[in-house]
């Protein structure tokens, strides 16, 4: 016999022979309670190509100006969002100074005990 925490009257019941006051019926749609289906519209706030330099309301318009076809050059543009982006520039190496100060202080020792590189 398997038991489960019941959730809407917060007991433990037997999973074969649930009550029926506590079985709950989800909507399939989480986001809405009306069960609609997502549509997804061709029209946009204006927006400025940067293949031609013009306003755009429509999504279908303004990627016709990406085709090779709308641009005089013959290139396709690729569209990547309008968020402007820094360059990438690298994090700098952590310099360790105490290491180049013990090989300093090492090198200036050797040097005044007379040590010198011959060739």
């Amino acid at each position: 016999m398997r038991q489960r925490l019941c959730r809407i009257c917060m007991v433990w019941h037997d999973v074969e022979s649930w009550p029926p006051k506590c079985v709950s019926i989800r909507s399939s749609a989480r986001s809405d309670d009306l069960p609609v289906p997502n549509v997804i519209t061709d029209s946009i706030e204006p927006v400025q190509s940067m293949a031609d330099g013009r306003y755009y309301s429509s999504k279908a318009a303004l990627r016709a100006t990406y085709k090779p076809s709308g641009n005089p050059q013959g290139e396709s543009y690729i569209e990547v969002g309008n968020e402007a982006t820094k360059p990438y520039t690298p994090p700098q190496p952590k310099i360790e100074t105490a290491g180049i100060d013990a090989a300093l202080h090492k090198a200036v020792a050797r040097y005044e005990r007379g040590e010198r590189v011959t060739s």
